[in-house]
């Protein structure tokens, strides 16, 4: 028996790409998405499509192309569950902030609350499939309630998990470089992997899937992710470094990037890296090789998370000791918010960090950001719970014009590489700020020299 009909909880930035991506090559299964957010669930029904709550390049348009026709998002959560043949998972899996593990280990509360309201709801038997990224050994807790809460139904969990960037998720779920799907090594574990690898191989090669035990799919996911990582804070490392004895990180990544042992991805310098899972990840992977008692283990890629804290800190910190050491009253203007470019997304977004450390200076912050809204540039500040909001909002303005932000600034900090500041009147831009004017460029993303002739005293990153 084929899958007809597949559900998936949660309406984010995993579930709703993936969903849509799934409905559009393979119109003969109905997808439906369920989530709890009534707010949310409206702006994917959004008559315009541009309103749909992620921004990513290419994901309206395949919105488009199948919503209303396979693709459905709802509120009602226990009729897309009683429907479904295979339900995948996709809720937020915070780090948690309280108890045991607090600041480390992740939050599977949102996970349990599912696996509770799929084993109530469920009366023919299911595939269930954990999307959400997952510490090691969470789909044995997913089956031990399924098995003994259900109502006599019989599950299958799958690990599947994602590797998608923000900001490429399209081309990255239409041309991956590898699906994982873990599962039982039983007869009926291998049944359920092959009907997701049958979904999948509408699209991927059949050589791009993957199959293993849950337990390495699960951790391959933090794996990777702490890989990706830690060449960011080995790289940030040495931007240091170089800043202090001369050398320029830009040559010392391009001439080890070359070679093929080592390759040039993720070796760009910058103000430090952000997003939902790196930190979340290597957080998790740390507390599990400590639960295990492997301090050795954890202190190692606990290390990583330091160093990119460390990177966002001394970036604020180089602001204020180059504006004679103090920025009380000064006006600084931030290009960015979001923690990459091509995506809304704030999640642990060095802008917040940077913000944070100058108000608490006396700084005034005007923010502009292409894709991120106002009340969540406040709520990123406001849920650090260093000052009052109100504070916060006498501190710091948002403004939808670039031009505007940096009017009577005393200086620029590039936190986003939007392709977009590159193309601004920047002598305009200069004409406008007090002088000297500063520019703090935490993504290496503008031409120095170019900047420079106009009269601006430019920093990167590592030079």
């Amino acid at each position: 028996m084929s899958i007809k009909k597949i559900c998936c909880i949660g309406a984010g930035y995993v579930g709703g790409p993936t969903m849509a991506v799934i409905a559009q090559k393979c119109p003969d299964i109905q997808v439906t998405v369920v989530d709890l957010n009534e707010k949310r669930i409206a702006a994917w029904n959004d008559e315009n499509v541009e309103n749909i709550p992620i921004y990513e390049p290419g994901l309206s348009d395949v919105v488009a192309s199948c919503r209303g026709r396979n693709l459905f998002f709802s509120t009602e959560v226990d009729k897309a569950i009683d429907e479904a043949d295979m339900i995948f998972i996709s809720v937020n899996t915070p780090t948690k902030t309280y108890g045991i593990g607090k600041g480390m280990a992740a939050d599977l509360k949102y996970i349990e609350l599912c696996a509770r309201q799929i084993a109530r709801v469920a009366k023919n038997d299911k595939i269930v499939v954990e999307k959400s990224t997952l510490p090691v050994r969470t789909a044995s807790a997913i089956k031990d309630i399924l098995d003994n809460t259900g109502n006599g139904v019989q599950f299958q969990i799958l690990s599947n998990p994602e590797f998608l960037a923000e900001g490429t998720a399209v081309e990255d779920l239409l041309m991956p470089d590898r699906v994982l799907i873990g599962g039982d090594t039983t007869e009926e574990g291998q049944k359920a992997i092959q009907k997701l690898v049958d979904i999948y191989a509408n699209w991927v090669p059949k050589e791009r899937i993957l199959t293993t035990n849950v337990w390495s799919s699960e951790l391959s996911k933090l794996t990777a992710n702490a890989f990706l990582a830690q060449r960011v804070s080995s790289i940030n490392a040495l931007s240091e470094l170089c800043e202090k004895t001369g050398a320029d990180v830009n040559e010392v990544a391009k001439a080890i990037g070359m070679d093929s042992r080592i390759g040039s991805k993720f070796l760009k310098s910058s103000v430090g890296f952000g997003g939902s899972c790196f930190q979340k990840d290597i957080l998790n992977l740390v507390y599990i090789a400590k639960s295990y008692g492997l301090n050795e283990v954890a202190d190692y890629w606990e290390q990583v998370v330091i160093m990119n804290d460390h990177q966002k800190r001394r970036f604020g910190k180089n602001i204020i000791q180059t504006l004679y050491n103090t920025v009380s009253g000064k006006k600084i203007a931030f290009m960015g918010w979001a923690f990459k470019k091509d995506t809304n997304d704030t999640r642990e977004s060095a802008a917040i960090y940077v913000a944070d450390d100058l108000l608490s200076e006396r700084a005034e912050i005007a923010v502009y950001d292409p894709k991120v809204q106002e009340d969540q540039i406040f709520y990123d500040l406001d849920y650090l719970d260093s000052r009052s909001a109100d504070e916060n909002r006498s501190g710091l303005t948002v403004t939808n014009d670039p031009y505007i932000a940096a009017e009577k600034a005393h200086a620029i900090a590039i936190l986003t590489e939007w392709d977009e500041f590159k193309t601004y009147d920047w002598q305009r831009i200069y004409d406008n700020m007090l002088k000297p004017a500063f520019i703090f460029d935490g993504r290496n993303l503008l031409d120095k020299e170019a900047v420079q002739k106009i009269g601006f005293v430019y920093q990167g990153i590592g030079s």
